[in-house]
Order: structure tokens, then C-alpha cells, then sequence
């Protein structure tokens, strides 16, 4: 379990104060710790939501609004997204990104939280959760949510990182992301915590197939997942019914 270091009383707290902390410098660290593939991701995850040039896309955890961005190329300038995060920090630094894009008037965010999301059913074309689902304090509840909010014949979509399988990448892959990340997170931000709870959070989450689990037990139908990059992060897709 990840240990939640006082004075915080509970995971989502903890989350909360560690991405309020970071949200200055988390895409430049994202990008440089995973040597640019980060892009590569998102853009794959974003692909797998069906949307359409017109869509209502809805992004979960949003954070600084990268993958938010993604679903706005998609459903282009007759489109709509939203990204909700439960992060004052995070959905700044989205507002400020959105600004460098010409996604600006497609784009809305909202603050609300993921287990309990402020949408009416069947409202949206599809819902993705990039990098997040390992910090929710109910992953099940997470999915059910995002699915709860999107229509019938619409996708959900999680990005995540993941547990490699394949032998010698496995083992140089843990040692980076076991030592090097929590140095490298700690010079990028000038202090210890963040990036020292981020291959902790891994450890705890569960393996790909059981995420795949979770979605057909939320009722999601066509479940499938991708590993991209040796099995570091992988997309899973579900559709709902």
C-alpha cells in the first residue's frame, strides 16, 4: 500500500497536495522522463475514443489538459470538450496551455471529482483518464463513472502505466523508474515526495488483465487493452452498452 505520510488523511488528499505541488513543471518532467513518448501515448489513447469531427468528448483527471487537447483535434472546431480534475493547480496550468492552442473555444474545464463526476447520464461521445486511474481512491467506481456519462455505442478509454513483462526490459525498466525517476523528479522540482510516490503508486495498481476485469465488470462490452512501448503504459478501451 502507499503510505500516506502525515498530515494528510487520506489518499486523495495526499494526491492532491503532491499535483498542487508539481503542476509548474509536470508536462516538462512528463516528456523528459519518458523520453518524449508521452506524446506518442495520448495521441494513440485519443485514438481509440471514436470521436468524430463535431463530438463531445469528456477527459477525466484532465491535469494540465494535455490529453483534453488530443480529443479537441479530433472533434474539431464544431466540437466540444471537457476536462474535469479535482485540482485548483492542475486545471491553471491546463487554462494556461489551452491558450498556446487553437483548441481554446472547443475546450471547457470544470472542478469535480472523478468518483462522483457533476454530468448527467449519456451525455458525452466518450470519456478517457490519462496517467490518473492509479491515483482515484476507487478505481471501479472511476470506470462506473466515466461510463455512467457516456451514451450508448461510446468509448472509454484509460491510459495508464503498466507492469513490462518482457525479460531484461522488465528489470532495466523497474531500476529507471525504481531510482532514477525519484532523483531525476527531485532535481526537476527542487524537492523530495512527488516523484518518489509515483513508482510506489505502480506497485499497488493492479496488472493490465485485471483492469480489463474491472471494465467488463462495470458493464463495459468489447474490452480490450494495447501495451505500447514494451508494456509501459497501456490503453484500455471499452465500449458502453
Amino acid at each position: 500500500m502507499v503510505r500516506i505520510p502525515s498530515p494528510y488523511r487520506s489518499k486523495e488528499e495526499y494526491v492532491h497536495a503532491i499535483f498542487s505541488s508539481i503542476a509548474h513543471r509536470y508536462d516538462l518532467l512528463n516528456t523528459a522522463l519518458s523520453f518524449n513518448r508521452d506524446k506518442y501515448w495520448r495521441r494513440f489513447a485519443a485514438a481509440q475514443t471514436g470521436l468524430q469531427p463535431g463530438g463531445y468528448g469528456l477527459d477525466v483527471c484532465c491535469g494540465t489538459g494535455m490529453l483534453t487537447i488530443e480529443q479537441a483535434r479530433l472533434v474539431g472546431p464544431r466540437g466540444r470538450v471537457i476536462g474535469v480534475d479535482f485540482c485548483e493547480n492542475m486545471l491553471a496550468k491546463a487554462r494556461e496551455n489551452i491558450k498556446k492552442t487553437p483548441f481554446s473555444q472547443q475546450i471547457q474545464f470544470v472542478q469535480g471529482n472523478a468518483i462522483n463526476l457533476p454530468f448527467p447520464d449519456n451525455t458525452f461521445d466518450c470519456a478517457t483518464i490519462g496517467f490518473a486511474l492509479r491515483n482515484v481512491p476507487d478505481i471501479r467506481k472511476t470506470i462506473s463513472e466515466m461510463a455512467r456519462v457516456v451514451r450508448p455505442g461510446g468509448k472509454v478509454v484509460s491510459l495508464e502505466l503498466s507492469k513490462p513483462s518482457a525479460p531484461i526490459f522488465k528489470q532495466l525498466y523497474y531500476f529507471y523508474f525504481n531510482h532514477l525517476v525519484p532523483l531525476l523528479g527531485r532535481l526537476g522540482i527542487g524537492f523530495d515526495g512527488p516523484y518518489s510516490y509515483l513508482p510506489n503508486s505502480l506497485k499497488d495498481f493492479p496488472h493490465q488483465r485485471e483492469i480489463k476485469k474491472l471494465f467488463c465488470e462495470v458493464g463495459l462490452a468489447d474490452t480490450c487493452y494495447y501495451e505500447l512501448t514494451g508494456g509501459i503504459v497501456t490503453v484500455h478501451v471499452g465500449t458502453v452498452v
